[in-house]
């Protein structure tokens, strides 16, 4: 189905690659705006997830993106236990090249985008886009979360999500060792962005030895002025290659763990705030073959969307991170389960979101 509201153009096609009830193309060229939005499941309820801004070097690139990281938050939201399906956005270009009045447009118009699925889609901050920018998109769209304060919103979500993804490590620690704490232990982190920088202080506070590299320097120059005794490598493969590295923490972009990165791992643990860790199906068995345990991505990481699902019901930080901390239960019971099965973590955590989307199905 093709059609134009408020000079957006919408393409809907149905798509087969993992499930997804609708894929949606949109372009606007009077704002420069091209975009994808992913509808995997709206079983649990309207799909919840973020708008990624990235600069896609095609734009199958970006529908495949858009595809496993919808797809991601269907899971997430699932073993949250939150009432909402999964969705993704991504707009393809550049986020340093769109600033004041031309980003202002893009973002109305996207706004618009999301406003004509009629609420079938919840959009939020995600890489590349900000708690102005989702400002400015709900000018244009009523289902827009990630908002600012001032603006009746819940501010940063990264807060939590870092803070998730430290409950999800620590359980991590108590299944490994025997101890929910990192303290004396080397924990190497890859991003120090938005989420990553608050997993430091995290880990920092709990006594933890910290690793960083950043694609970008002033990220790491940032981390290290703050906090002195965060040592800083040059990339993510001599990060990955540091000896006596207890726990790896992938806080970027996706595919992470994949057949060049899993073999060179001298970490225990895998426990991180990207989406998508996992570059292939099979990655998770080559991890646990190696005694690597890995804590799946969409179960740490999910105190984010906790935060912006709380927004839409009156926001309260301390009722979201009370649920945040609960990150700790589900994701000790996800190793319980693997083990009980013996099937690897991210298997086991599958199988517990796709039973309660089917009991939302079939109900």
């Amino acid at each position: 189905m093709t059609d134009v509201t408020d000079g957006v153009l919408h393409t809907l096609f149905h798509s087969d690659q993992g499930g997804h009830e609708q894929v949606v193309i949109c372009q606007d060229r009077a704002s420069g705006l091209k975009a994808v939005i992913a509808l995997h499941s709206t079983a649990l309820g309207p799909a919840l997830g973020g708008t990624r801004f990235h600069p896609y070097a095609t734009e199958a690139e970006a529908v495949a993106d858009a595809l496993n990281l919808s797809r991601g938050m269907s899971y997430k939201n699932a073993l949250a236990g939150l009432d909402h399906g999964g969705g993704k956005a991504v707009v393809i270009g550049d986020p340093e090249q769109f600033e004041g009045v031309r980003r202002t447009e893009l973002l109305l118009a996207y706004g618009r985008f999301v406003a004509s699925l009629g609420g079938r889609y919840v959009t939020a901050c995600d890489v590349g886009t900000y708690v102005a920018d989702m400002d400015v998109v709900a000018r244009e769209c009523r289902w827009t979360t990630g908002r600012s304060p001032e603006n009746g919103g819940a501010g940063d979500s990264s807060v939590l999500t870092a803070f998730g993804v430290f409950q999800g490590m620590r359980a991590s620690a108590q299944h490994q060792w025997g101890d929910p704490t990192l303290r004396g232990r080397k924990v190497g982190v890859a991003g120090v962005g938005k989420v990553g920088r608050h997993l430091v202080a995290h880990l920092l506070a709990d006594g933890a030895e910290v690793v960083v590299t950043d694609v970008r320097e002033e990220s790491v120059r940032g981390i290290v002025e703050a906090h002195p005794e965060v040592t800083a490598v040059a990339d993510t493969d001599a990060l990955i290659r540091v000896p006596g590295l207890d726990v790896y923490a992938p806080c970027a972009l996706g595919g992470a763990l994949n057949d060049e990165s899993v073999p060179a791992l001298t970490a225990r643990v895998v426990c991180g705030a990207a989406n998508n860790q996992l570059a292939h199906p099979g990655i998770e068995k080559d991890l646990a073959d190696r005694g690597i345990l890995y804590a799946p991505d969409y179960v740490v990481n999910a105190g984010g969307v906790i935060q912006v699902a709380d927004e839409l019901n009156g926001f309260d930080f301390d009722r979201c991170r009370t649920k945040a901390a609960k990150i700790f239960d589900t994701t000790l019971a996800i190793f319980a389960t693997a083990k009980e099965d013996g099937i690897p973590p991210a298997a086991a955590a599958d199988r517990i979101a796709e039973r309660r989307m089917a009991e939302a199905r079939s109900r």
